[in-house]
C-alpha cells in the first residue's frame, strides 16, 4: 500500500515539473480554493447537522420533562387519594364498631370528588374480603382478589405503593356492563377492629384515559411519538397498542426499559432512530421517545442544498479569478524563460524580456546584466583555462627527474653493452610504460590501477639500477581497482623510502604498497623497512621543515603529492606518516573512494 502512494506520488510530481508556471499556478490554487470552500461548507453543513440533531434531542427531552411533569401530577394525584383514604377515613374509623354506612358515605365523599379520574375504590382485608369500596360495592363471585397481583405486590412489600399495567377492571359487578381500561394502585394500610390492628388492603382504580390524554398531546415530530413501559419493559401505554398486543406490530420496548436516562441512537425494523429516555418518579416506569432519524434530516437537507450551491458559486469564481490572476504573473515569466533559452545555447547577444511585476523586471534586469557580464567574462575564462593547461602539464612534466633518466638509460646502454639485452628490454618496457602513464593524454585523474601500474614500473627500473638492493610487493582490493586518484603521487613517496631507506640495506630492503577501501575512503600504503624517523622527523616533514642528513631530498616530494592531494579532493584529505626508529616508516595516503565519472559529475567538468 505504501509502495502504491509512493509511486502515486511521484508521478503526480512528475506530471508537475513537465507542466508550465501557469498551469502550476491555476491547478494548485484552483485545488486549494475548491478544498477550502469543501471543507467550509462541510463543516457549516455538518456543524448544521449537529446543531439539528441537539436541538431535536433539546426538544425531545423538554417535552418528555412536561410529559414526566403533567404524569407525575396524575400519578401523584392517585397517591393523594390513596393517602386521604387512608389517613383520613381508615385511620379514623373501627371497623368493628363503626356502621358500615358510615364507612361508605366518607368513601363516597371521596370518590365524588375526584370521579373525573377514578374508576373506583375499595378496601379489603387481609384475607381478601371486601370491607368497603366506591361506587361499586359487590365483587364478582368468580374473582378472588387474594390472587390479583396488585394483592399480592401489596402485601409483599408493605411499605411502598404500587402501580399495576393498565387493564380492564373485571373485579366489581357492574350493571351497566362497562368495562373501563384503569391503572390500580394497592398499598398495605393497618386498620382497627375492635380496638385491634390488622392489616388490609387499599385499591385505587384510576381511569387509563386520564394518561392516554397526557400521551396523546406529546408533539414529537411529523412521525415521531412516545410509549411508556415498566421496569420489566411491559407497556403501560402506546399509541398503536391494540395493534401490538394483536401481533400486528411490534415495538423495541424490552430492549428499551434497559436504557438509561438520555438520549440514545438504534436500529429497530432496518431503520434508525433516536430514543430519548425519562424515568417517571415512585413507579419507576420509563417514558420512550421515539424520533425517527429521517424526520431530523429531512429538516436540514434544505439548508445544506443551499450551502453547497453557494459553495458550488465559490469555487466557480475562485476558479476564474485563478486563471486571471496566474495568466498576469506566468506570462512575463514565460517571456523570461525564453530569454533564458537563448542564453543557455550560448546565445549571450540575445536581449532579455523585460516586463511584470517589479520583481520579475529586477530580475530580468539581473539577468541582462549577468549575460554582458559572462560575455565580457568569456575570453578571460577561456584564456586562464588555457594558462592553467600549460600550468598543469609544465607540473606534470617536472615531476620527471632528468638525473632519474640519465641514470636509467645509462644503464640500459651499459646492459646492451654486456650483451644482457632481456634485462635491456624489461628496463626499456618499463620506461616507455611510466612515461605513457605520465602523460596519460593530459589527464590528471586516473584510475588506482593505472597509478599502481606505473608505480610498478617505477620500481622495476629502480630495483635494476640499485642492483637488486630490496624487494617489494604491491596488492591491492578488487573494489579500489576503478577508484579515481591525482596521477604520480605514489612514485615521489617511493622515492623517499629508497633514497632514505633502501640504498643501504644491501639486499634486505622491502617496500610494500597496498590499496584498500574502509566505506567511503580509498587508503594507499606505501611501507619500507627502513632506518625510520623520530617522533621530531615525522612533525617536521609534515611541516616541510624536513632537512635530510644523506644531502637527498628535503621532503619536497612529500608535500607536493599532500598539497596536491587536498586543492582537489577537499582540506579533509591528505597523507598520514608513522615512524619509529630501526623499524621503518608507512605513509599512507587517504582518498575519497568514487569513481572517475561520478567524480568527474561532482566537479562539473
Amino acid at each position: 500500500m505504501t509502495d502504491k502512494i509512493y509511486k502515486l506520488f511521484e508521478r503526480v510530481k512528475s506530471i508537475y515539473q513537465k507542466r508550465s508556471l501557469q498551469f502550476i499556478l491555476s491547478i494548485s490554487f484552483t485545488l486549494v480554493s475548491v478544498a477550502v470552500m469543501i471543507g467550509v461548507a462541510a463543516g457549516f453543513s455538518q456543524r448544521f447537522v449537529k446543531s439539528t440533531e441537539r436541538l431535536a434531542i433539546s426538544n425531545n427531552k423538554n417535552v418528555l420533562d412536561q410529559m414526566n411533569l403533567n404524569l407525575d401530577n396524575y400519578l401523584h394525584n392517585m397517591m393523594s387519594i390513596s393517602n386521604t383514604l387512608y389517613y383520613s377515613i381508615i385511620k379514623n374509623v373501627d371497623f368493628g364498631k363503626d356502621s358500615a354506612s358510615y364507612v361508605g358515605s366518607q368513601m363516597k365523599l371521596l370518590y365524588e370528588a375526584n370521579a373525573t379520574s377514578l374508576v373506583s375504590i375499595a378496601i379489603f382485608s387481609d384475607e381478601g374480603e371486601l370491607i368497603a369500596a366506591q361506587p361499586l360495592s359487590r365483587t364478582k363471585q368468580n374473582v378472588d382478589p387474594v390472587t390479583a397481583e396488585w394483592f399480592i405486590r401489596a402485601n409483599k412489600q408493605i411499605e411502598n405503593v404500587h402501580f399495576s399495567t393498565p387493564h380492564v377492571e373485571n373485579l366489581f359487578i357492574n350493571s351497566d356492563n362497562i368495562y373501563h381500561w384503569v391503572v390500580s394502585l394497592s398499598r398495605s394500610v393497618e386498620m382497627t377492629k375492635d380496638g385491634e390492628i390488622v392489616h388490609g388492603v387499599v385499591l385505587v382504580n384510576m381511569n387509563f384515559t386520564g394518561i392516554e390524554q397526557i400521551c396523546k398531546n406529546v408533539d414529537l415530530g411529523e412521525s415521531g411519538y412516545v410509549y411508556i413501559v415498566d421496569r420489566s419493559g411491559e407497556l403501560i401505554y402506546h399509541p398503536k397498542q391494540q395493534l401490538i398486543y394483536g401481533g400486528i406490530t411490534s415495538e423495541n420496548n424490552k430492549k428499551a426499559a434497559q436504557y438509561s436516562e438520555g438520549s440514545h441512537i438504534e436500529t429497530f425494523q432496518g431503520k434508525e432512530r433516536q430514543i430519548t429516555v425519562k424515568t417517571v418518579g415512585y413507579t419507576g416506569w420509563k417514558i420512550i421517545g421515539v424520533s425517527p432519524t429521517a424526520d431530523i434530516t429531512s429538516q436540514y437537507m434544505q439548508n445544506s442544498q443551499f450551502i453547497w450551491i453557494v459553495a458550488l458559486i465559490g469555487v466557480i469564481i475562485l476558479v476564474f479569478v485563478n486563471m486571471v490572476i496566474s495568466s498576469r504573473v506566468a506570462n512575463p515569466i514565460k517571456q523570461l524563460e525564453r530569454s533564458v533559452r537563448k542564453l543557455e545555447r550560448n546565445n549571450l547577444n540575445a536581449k532579455v524580456k523585460i516586463g511584470g511585476t517589479y520583481e520579475i523586471r529586477h530580475l530580468g534586469k539581473t539577468l541582462q546584466s549577468m549575460a554582458d557580464n559572462m560575455k565580457k567574462l568569456m575570453d578571460d575564462i577561456v584564456k586562464g583555462q588555457e594558462d592553467k593547461r600549460k600550468s598543469e602539464m609544465s607540473a606534470l612534466q617536472s615531476q620527471i627527474n632528468p638525473h632519474f633518466l640519465y641514470n636509467t638509460l645509462d644503464s640500459i646502454i651499459w646492459m646492451i653493452e654486456n650483451e644482457r639485452y632481456e634485462g635491456a628490454i624489461d628496463m626499456v618496457t618499463a620506461l616507455a610504460r611510466l612515461f605513457r602513464i605520465s602523460l596519460s593524454k593530459g589527464k590528471n585523474i586516473i584510475t588506482v590501477e593505472q597509478e599502481l601500474q606505473h608505480a610498478e614500473n617505477y620500481l622495476i627500473i629502480q630495483k635494476v639500477r640499485y642492483k637488486n638492493k630490496f624487494d617489494y610487493d604491491i596488492s591491492m582490493e578488487k573494489n579500489c581497482a576503478q577508484c579515481a586518484t591525482i596521477k604520480l603521487i605514489i612514485q615521489p613517496l617511493i622515492e623517499n623510502s629508497i633514497y632514505h631507506g633502501m640504498e643501504y640495506m644491501d639486499g634486505d630492503g622491502r617496500i610494500y604498497i597496498r590499496a584498500y577501501r574502509k566505506e567511503d575512503t580509498l587508503y594507499i600504503e606505501i611501507e619500507d623497512n627502513g632506518p625510520g624517523m623520530t617522533e621530531a622527523q615525522v612533525e617536521e616533514l609534515q611541516n616541510g621543515t624536513l632537512r635530510s642528513s644523506k644531502g637527498k631530498g628535503s621532503g619536497i616530494g612529500f608535500q607536493n603529492v599532500r598539497e596536491r592531494i587536498r586543492l582537489y579532493f577537499g582540506q579533509q584529505y591528505g597523507l598520514d606518516v608513522e615512524s619509529e626508529p630501526d623499524e621503518g616508516t608507512t605513509v599512507r595516503i587517504r582518498l575519497p573512494a568514487t569513481t572517475i565519472d561520478k567524480l568527474e559529475i561532482g566537479r562539473g567538468d
